[in-house]
Order: structure tokens, then C-alpha cells, then sequence
């Protein structure tokens, strides 16, 4: 038997020499690029309390607001809702557009999300143009869009059809791209092994992946373009959106706002449903992929797969013949042609027939003319030409100043969204809330506050602070509540729940816990969250300028008015820079903080 002779650390010996006492120490310093950060966000920070200050968002202003607030209230009620018959007829018409621009943005989506993606793209030039494609579908506002195709398509669904769904890409394409890029590689691999090609590949080892990831984005792209549809009423988009246009615009507040909450309800059951359906989709999906169902049978030996073992060849025509006489020789199995029609495959089926069923509703009640839009393709050229070159109008200075209202304007509804949200969304998560009702009435809370079109909230906030920047910022900052609080909820629920439970073993308090293990894991998704939500009120100050409620976006409805198409054109450039250049900072601190 043999003995192990380690042996142990020599110690330090008296004579060896000492380090001296101003060596420097080794410990690692901060990283040059976290600082730039904190700086840089420090900065954002300290631009948006002085925009919150400079546009004279107090209590005095709500205060002094508070007779107007009161004179609208009783101009508003009681409401005035159309009959039951015109009212369905508007909210089918809506539904149909939005689905008809989610369809084409999902469709359009697929293919430039394959491009975009580093692992399914043929070349490095086709990624970059896909990438810029979803970048400049995101920064041209869809009202802009609606111009322009009002233009050469004049009025109906089909202006709205292709505004939404062109802008939607922006945002659809991004999702799937980063869905496709998150895929596991195996089965992909194992297909091409069998010689497939690269469709064959797509189809048979990307798709099925990322089919769960698909569906949950362009349900929720269904609801914000729900929203957006409210906005594309005030340029001649049919729909929910242009009755409350042409209500408000003859100051009848009572239909304006029955047809208000009505797009209320609407969203409200869109989030509702999309939320069910999201929400089955990851139960199928984890359930398929990472756990097993109820009633599955426990994982044997042989259901984890076979053990190779050495063992020596056997002839099999030397062994004996076990069989009876009178037990007939079964035949090899054959393999199914199609799976069980178990209940899962059912409702699977049945989700699908009512997709088909809704899909091809909405394209029967948008009433989409083929030959409209065939016909009219042949002026596109021409319309274009009259957005070409950029022209100032001589009021340069006056855009240039609108512009920087409409930062200001996102950036003090920034601060005011963050403000209201982190302690709503706090409340919402499930594993932050006191209780479990508590939990619920702030998801509520968030639920209704999404339900609200921000152009809604411009509206009322304009008529009880009048017109200007002061209520472009109050309407972005609580539409804020809804989409941040449920980010910041969402995030919450997110983290380690074993540095929670390590934490509460020490017998730390539920904020000690929450302080020390809860918030800071979630601290890095909160710069993203609201970094994104500076982006989206950025583009959002834009378009509520066009009822008043300050910034660029009122100059950019007066240029179209008039027919001053350069002027429009200038104004996209501006806004198209300003919203690069936020894209870009938020791409790069959300690098340097994770």
C-alpha cells in the first residue's frame, strides 16, 4: 500500500523579504466604461429633473388646473354612446384593421427576422441591411407613414392596414430576430445532418423552436397597434380612432369620450386574451421541452435513454426458439403517420381554426380592395417625389426649438413614469407584495392604465392644463404606469429566488430581503426598462403634438395640411436622428451595465 507524502505549505521565512509598505494593492479598480456609464446616466438623470422643472410640472399648475378639471368633467358626462348597431359596426371595422396590420407585420417580420439574425442569415451584408431595415421601420412614425400612403391610397382601411403594419416590423422583427437567435442549435444540426437544406432547416429545426416566441409578440404587438389605431383616426384612418377625431375636433366630449372608454374595454380584453393565450403557450411549451405533464410516468432507466455496455457478439441463429405454436408472429410495427389527437392536440387545433376563422373575418371586414391598391401603385413614385428634397419652409429655428420641447417633453414624462411605476410595479410582483390581493389589484391597476391610449390621456390633460408641453408630459408620464409597471413587476418576479431565501435565513426582514437580494438582481433590467420607455415617449411626444400637446408633432400635422411635403420630410429626418441617436446610447449602456 502506498503512502501519499504531500506535503505541506512551507511557511514563510524570516529572512524572505517583505513586500514594502507603498506597494500598490491588488485590488481591481472600476472599470473605465461603468464609470462612463454612471456618468452618462447620471447625466439623463439630472437633464429630466430640469425638464420636469423648466415645463413648470408642479403642484400649483395641477392646482390652479383644477376648475378646468372639474368644467370637463361636467362637459363630459353624461356619456353619449352611438347606437348599438353603429357602435359594433366601428369596433369590428377597428378589430379588422389591427389584425389585417398585425398579419402583415408578422408575414413582412418572419423573413427580415431571419435575415437579421446571426445564425440563420446567408452573409454579414444581408444581416446589416435587415437590421437597418428594422431600425428605420422603428423610427419613422406611423403617422407619417398614414400621410404618406393617404396620399397615394387616400382614405380607408387600407391606409391604416399598411401604416401599422409597416411600422410594426420595427418592433415584430426585432423580437423574432433576437427569438431566432436564442434558439437551441442541436435539432437545427441534426436536420442538416440528414442533408437538409437551408429552408428545410428553417422550417423543420428554427420554427417549431421559436413558434411559442411568435405568437406571444404578435399578440402583443395586436394590442399596441389597438392603440395606435386611435392615433391614425386624426389623419383619416377608419375605425373607433376617426369618429373620436371628428367628436372631439366639434368639442363633443360626451361621444368622444364614450367612444374613449370604449377603446378602453377593448384594450382591456386584448390584453386580457393575449395574456390567457401567452400564457398557455409557455405552459405547452415548458411543459413539452423541460417538464413533464400530469400523470407522465417517472423517468426509468430506459426513458432516459440506453447504456452502452461491452458485450460480445451473439448469433442469433443459434438461439433456441421460445415461441409457442398457437402465438402468431407479430409484424414489425409500423410507424404512426400522425401523433394522437390527445387533448392537448385538440385545443392546439382548435386555437388554430379560430385563428383562421378571425384572420379571415378581418381581412372579409377591412374590405381591402385588391385592385385599390394595384391601381394606385403606379402614383407611389410620384407621391414620393413630393416628399423630396427636405425643405424648411423658413422656419428651421421654430423646428429645431419643437424639437427640443419634444425631448424635454419625454424626458420629464420619463422621470414621472418612473417615479409612479417602480412603486406600482413593486406592489404587482407576486413576490415582493405584502399579500397576494395586494399583487393583484396593482396588475389590475397596470392593466387599466394600458388600456388608456396615450393620445386619450393627451386630449383630457390638454383640456384641463390647456395647450402645450405641460400635458404632452402628464399623459406620457401615467401611460408610462402601465407598460414600466409591468416591466418592473415582471422583472421583480424574475430574479433568484435562492438569494431571497439565503438572505431571509439570516432573519433579514422583508425589506431587509428586498433591499439586499430582490432589487439589486433586478437593478440592470431596470436600466434597460427605462431606457426603452425614453425611446417610446420620445416617439410617442411626436405624435401627441398633433392635438396640442406640444412639440414637433404639431408641426409636422400643420406641414401636412398645407401641403407642404418637404416640411415633412425635414421633420422625420430630425425626429429619425434623435431617436438613432437615444437607440444607440441605450444599445450601449445596456451593454456596459449587464
Amino acid at each position: 500500500m502506498t503512502v501519499s507524502t504531500a506535503t505541506a505549505p512551507t511557511p514563510p521565512s524570516p529572512t524572505s523579504p517583505k513586500p514594502p509598505a507603498d506597494a500598490p494593492r491588488t485590488v481591481p479598480g472600476p472599470r473605465a466604461g461603468g464609470i462612463a456609464a454612471l456618468l452618462v446616466m447620471t447625466a439623463l438623470a439630472g437633464f429630466a429633473c430640469w425638464a420636469f422643472a423648466d415645463l413648470r410640472i408642479n403642484a400649483a399648475t395641477l392646482v390652479d388646473s383644477a376648475s378646468n378639471a372639474a368644467d370637463f368633467a361636467g362637459r363630459m358626462v353624461p356619456l353619449d354612446f352611438p347606437p348599438a348597431a353603429e357602435l359594433l359596426r366601428l369596433c369590428g371595422q377597428t378589430m379588422a384593421v389591427v389584425v389585417c396590420a398585425t398579419l402583415l407585420s408578422v408575414l413582412l417580420s418572419v423573413p427580415v427576422a431571419v435575415l437579421a439574425a446571426g445564425n440563420t442569415t446567408p452573409h454579414p451584408s444581408a444581416r446589416f441591411a435587415a437590421r437597418g431595415v428594422i431600425v428605420l421601420a422603428r423610427a419613422v412614425p406611423d403617422v407619417v407613414l398614414a400621410i404618406i400612403f393617404f396620399r397615394v391610397f387616400g382614405l380607408g382601411a387600407l391606409t391604416g392596414v399598411l401604416a401599422m403594419g409597416l411600422h410594426s416590423v420595427g418592433m415584430v422583427g426585432k423580437m423574432y430576430a433576437d427569438a431566432i437567435e436564442q434558439i437551441d442549435e442541436g435539432p437545427r444540426t441534426a436536420v442538416r445532418a440528414s442533408g437538409a437544406g437551408r429552408l428545410q432547416q428553417l422550417v423543420s429545426g428554427v420554427l417549431p423552436q421559436v413558434l411559442p416566441s411568435l405568437v406571444a409578440n404578435a399578440l402583443h404587438r395586436l394590442d399596441i397597434n389597438l392603440r395606435i389605431s386611435v392615433v391614425l383616426g386624426f389623419v383619416g384612418v377608419n375605425g373607433l380612432g376617426f369618429e373620436i377625431a371628428e367628436a372631439l375636433n366639434a368639442l363633443d366630449y360626451r361621444r368622444g369620450m364614450a367612444l374613449a372608454l370604449v377603446v378602453l374595454v377593448l384594450c382591456i380584453l386584448v390584453e386580457l386574451l393575449s395574456g390567457a393565450i401567452r400564457r398557455a403557450l409557455l405552459r405547452s411549451a415548458d411543459r413539452g421541452g423541460r417538464t413533464r405533464g400530469k400523470g407522465a410516468a417517472p423517468r426509468t432507466a430506459a426513458a432516459r435513454g440506453p447504456v452502452l455496455t461491452a458485450v460480445p457478439p451473439v448469433d442469433a441463429k443459434a438461439l433456441p426458439d421460445t415461441r409457442t405454436p398457437t402465438q402468431p408472429v407479430r409484424p414489425s410495427a409500423a410507424p404512426r403517420i400522425s401523433p394522437p389527437w390527445t387533448a392537448r392536440r385538440i385545443r392546439r387545433t382548435a386555437y388554430a381554426a379560430v385563428t383562421v376563422l378571425a384572420l379571415a373575418a378581418s381581412l372579409w371586414g377591412a374590405d381591402l380592395a385588391p385592385d385599390q391598391f394595384f391601381g394606385a401603385l403606379g402614383n407611389i413614385g410620384q407621391t414620393l417625389g413630393l416628399f423630396w428634397p427636405p425643405e424648411t419652409g423658413g422656419i428651421l429655428p421654430d423646428l429645431l426649438s419643437d424639437l427640443f420641447d419634444t425631448i424635454k417633453i419625454a424626458f420629464a414624462a420619463t422621470l414621472i413614469g418612473v417615479v409612479l411605476a417602480l412603486p406600482i410595479g413593486t406592489l404587482a410582483a407576486r413576490n415582493v407584495a405584502p399579500a397576494p390581493a395586494t399583487a393583484a389589484v396593482f396588475r389590475v391597476v397596470v392593466v387599466l392604465v394600458r388600456g388608456v391610449p396615450e393620445l386619450v390621456l393627451a386630449i383630457v390633460f390638454v383640456v384641463i392644463t390647456g395647450l402645450g408641453a405641460v400635458a404632452g408630459a402628464l399623459a406620457l408620464g401615467v401611460g408610462a404606469v402601465g407598460l414600466l409597471g409591468k416591466l418592473v413587476a415582471d422583472s421583480l418576479e424574475e430574479v433568484d429566488p435562492g438569494v431571497e431565501a439565503a438572505v431571509r435565513a439570516t432573519g433579514a426582514g422583508r425589506w431587509q430581503v428586498f433591499c439586499s437580494a430582490t432589487l439589486p438582481q433586478a437593478a440592470p433590467a431596470f436600466v434597460g426598462h427605462v431606457l426603452y420607455q425614453l425611446d417610446v415617449n420620445i416617439r410617442s411626444a411626436t405624435l401627441l403634438g398633433i392635438v396640442g400637446a406640444g412639440g414637433i408633432g404639431f408641426d409636422l400635422l400643420n406641414a401636412a395640411r398645407v401641403l407642404d411635403f418637404g416640411v415633412v420630410t425635414t421633420v422625420l429626418l430630425l425626429v429619425f436622428a434623435t431617436v438613432l441617436a437615444v437607440e444607440l446610447l441605450a444599445v450601449w449602456l445596456r451593454r456596459v451595465v449587464r
